[in-house]
């Protein structure tokens, strides 16, 4: 047991040495999402953090394993939807990603779960989610030129 104990940690200590890839490329304020005020508190404090690359990346992203998980994350959040690159998204695409940002704040699974035990600044409140759902059926409005 001691031997598996000794190897376990030296394994450990090894892999924090594998190098990560925690990015936060620059922000072209030409292309990022502008919104209302109140719109862009509640994304910045609720959805930034895998959504755009304005990545406040925590302590403990630094650890491995964990620090994989959450590059992951951040780097899947950025791919489905990015607000840093807004005003670069196919309209139809874009539409597609206001359908999903109501259904997913309607039904709780934005923010994810796993992310709010860790932030609970970044719970959407009943008006927080109201807000965001309204914006999101003004801009769908917008983009099908309604």
């Amino acid at each position: 047991m001691k031997k598996f104990i000794t190897i376990l940690i030296i394994l450990l200590v090894a892999i924090q040495f594998i190098p990560t890839d925690k990015t936060n490329p620059p922000i072209d304020d030409s292309i990022k999402l502008t919104a209302s005020e109140e719109v862009m508190s509640i994304l910045k404090r609720s959805c930034y953090n895998c959504h755009s690359h304005e990545t406040k990346w925590p302590n403990y992203s630094a650890i491995a394993p964990i620090s994989w998980n959450i590059i992951g994350h951040v780097n899947n959040g950025r791919k489905a939807l990015n607000y840093s690159e807004w005003k670069t998204i196919d309209p139809k695409i874009k539409i597609k990603r206001l359908e999903r940002t109501i259904k997913t704040v309607n039904n709780g699974m934005m923010p994810l779960p796993n992310y709010l035990r860790f932030h609970d600044e970044a719970v959407l409140t009943d008006a927080d989610k109201n807000i965001l759902v309204e914006w999101s059926k003004a801009e769908l409005l917008n983009l099908k030129g309604k």
